[in-house]
């Protein structure tokens, strides 16, 4: 049995801490460091920086909020700071370390050339307070990638202002409802598929719209007759995931977008899976009038990857008249201009719903993805579909023998294979797999989700993982299955190579410990 002490610690790997081998005295075992907390590690008197006494003096109306003790802050000296801040980071796993098979989160490779261009100056120390006159070559990035964005998806303009993906379904609803208000319409209901992703019905609702369910076929795909049915005069739009969150393409989309548009109602498509059919289909085609892109997903710089997302909203010539202010626009002499409430007018967007932000975006996540794109070129990006979904689908081939893959009849995958936990062992679940993975050093799928799949696991690997890294991940997710399978019983305590063994996430989540005890 491995060496565990009072915090819960086991060993990495190899013997350290095995029956008939001490357990260190430090806590540590070779390059796995146990490293307390900051308070823990803290003393009064220790600092990384020597500050003059404070002048208390009275400061007028403020005074009132001066501190009348010490913040309850550890004291320690730079070399601790930085120590248990590297220390953390090895416990960390990152996209540079393997890959990340979040389904739905296209976590992939984010090239150093994008952070290069996005840290030149004029774009990472651009301010949303200067002027206008001082940003020229900030608007001109801007403009390119919208025009980009709107040739890539066939559309006829773009909202770049979203912040993210559920950012870009407000926007997309909200530009939605000015259009039923210019027709003096009042339709209230949006219909969501199953196979939609989870924020959509949430944002629907929080738009103030009714949200009406629609059904999946056995094939995990939208039921085409049964939303023919749901449509009516009080019908504003259907929010539709495609490629949906089952991994597949919706055949039936164009027909969708014909009866939906027939009924007198608008197409939003969430882009979360542009990644899968980027280069290769064009939503504008397939009759969508609002789309969402997260600019974090499909053109790089994962999740977490340096602060802020991007959900840029590309809009049918039906809504674009709509879209938020502000925006970029190129006049007859070539310059591009930011487009505001105080010139919209010479611009012809006076039916704008309005602002969605105080300033135009996150410049940080448009010069990545537009470097991306110039990069890659239209040939490179329809190479990034292909190969996303030829490694979905080679996950789902190499394992739809030990683990039942739901749709695996439905044809080929998309971007994204899904599997379920059904033929596991008795008392073995998903969860099982998830921890098991985390021993054999790889991060965890997406779990739970969809959740018209028991027990879903969703494999996405992205176009940047080579076969080789693949038929590693393929292995250890297939002697899992077999372990879960064969009833072996340490897969319930798994993980036990992690520094630390498996949570009560369900306690964590609902009863946090947010505040230092000392």
């Amino acid at each position: 049995m491995n060496a565990v002490n009072a915090s819960g610690w086991r060993p990495s790997m190899g013997e350290a801490g095995q029956a008939g081998v001490p357990a260190t005295s430090s806590g540590d075992y070779g390059l796995m460091l146990e490293e307390p907390l900051s308070f823990e590690l803290g003393a009064d008197g220790k600092c990384g920086v020597d500050i003059e006494d404070a002048d208390r003096a009275p400061m007028g109306g403020l005074s009132k909020f001066l501190r009348k003790q010490m913040p309850d802050l550890p004291g320690l000296t730079e070399p601790e700071t930085v120590r248990h801040y590297t220390r953390l980071s090895r416990q960390n796993y990152a996209i540079d370390l393997g890959p990340f098979p979040l389904g739905s989160c296209t976590m992939k490779h984010n090239p150093r050339l994008n952070e290069k261009m996005a840290r030149l100056p004029g774009f990472a120390d651009v301010h949303p307070l200067q002027p206008v006159s001082t940003v020229p070559g900030a608007l001109e990035v801007i403009n390119e990638l919208a025009f980009w964005l709107i040739d890539l998806t066939g559309m006829h303009g773009v909202a770049m202002s979203p912040k993210a993906g559920a950012h870009g379904e407000l926007c997309g609803l909200l530009c939605i409802r000015a259009a039923l208000d210019a027709r003096g319409e009042e339709r209230h209901i949006i219909l969501v598929p199953e196979s939609a992703h989870g924020t959509n019905p949430a944002t629907a609702a929080f738009a103030g719209f009714t949200v009406r369910s629609i059904p999946a076929t056995p094939e995990g795909r939208v039921d085409l007759e049964a939303l023919k049915a749901s449509l009516g005069p009080d019908v504003a739009g259907v929010m539709i995931t495609n490629p949906n969150t089952c991994g597949l393409f919706e055949p039936d989309m164009k027909a969708i977008s014909d009866a939906v548009h027939e009924a007198g109602g608008y197409v939003y498509c969430d882009g979360a899976n542009f990644n899968a059919i980027v280069g290769k289909v064009r939503p504008g085609d397939l009759g969508i009038d609002a789309m969402h892109i997260n600019l974090h997903k499909t053109f790089s710089t994962p999740h977490g990857g340096g602060g802020p997302g991007s959900g840029p909203v590309v809009l049918s010539e039906a809504l674009a008249p709509f879209g938020p202010l502000p925006f970029t626009a190129r006049t007859a002499d070539g310059v591009v201009h930011l487009v505001e409430e105080e010139n919209a007018s010479e611009f012809d967007h006076t039916q704008s719903f309005g602002r969605m932000v105080a300033f135009h975006g996150q410049m940080g996540m448009f010069t990545r993805a537009l470097t991306y794109i110039l990069s890659h070129g239209a040939d490179g990006l329809r190479q990034v579909a292909e190969d996303a979904v030829l490694n979905a689908n080679y996950v789902l081939r190499m394992c739809e023998d030990v683990l039942p893959a739901p749709f695996a009849k439905s044809g080929p995958c998309m971007h994204e294979a899904l599997f379920s936990e059904a033929g596991l062992a008795e008392g073995f679940s998903t969860l099982d797999i998830a921890k098991g993975l985390i021993d054999e050093g790889f991060h965890p799928m997406t779990v739970y989700f969809p959740l018209v799949v028991k027990g879903a696991m969703l494999v996405e690997p992205t176009e940047t993982e080579s076969k080789a890294g693949l038929d590693r991940f393929i292995a250890s997710l297939r002697s899992l299955a077999e372990r879960a399978k064969a009833g072996d019983e340490s897969l319930h305590s798994a993980p036990h190579f992690a520094p630390r063994r498996r949570l009560d996430e369900t306690q964590a989540a609902r009863k946090p410990v947010l505040v230092w005890q000392g």
